[in-house]
């Protein structure tokens, strides 16, 4: 199963490192939620599920290894 690694933000795109090395950069626009908070607030994420998505607590907002995968 793939996992999620580590996440980075650059620029306006955030950065998503997979288990398998591979690297998926998507725009946070894409995500409403995401594109409404703030710096701060988009950095206050947290890694679940073991590796399984991505979720931020404030802007009630869950990232998955499926949707990034389906988006390369």
């Amino acid at each position: 199963m793939i996992t999620i690694n580590s996440v980075w933000f650059s620029g306006n795109d955030i950065c998503v490192k997979m288990s398998d090395g591979k690297v998926i950069q998507t725009a946070i626009n894409l995500y409403p939620n995401l594109r409404k908070g703030t710096t701060e607030q988009i950095n206050k994420y947290e890694i679940k599920g073991g590796g399984r998505w991505i979720h931020w607590e404030e802007l009630d907002e869950d990232l998955s290894v499926e949707g990034f995968l389906q988006l390369h």
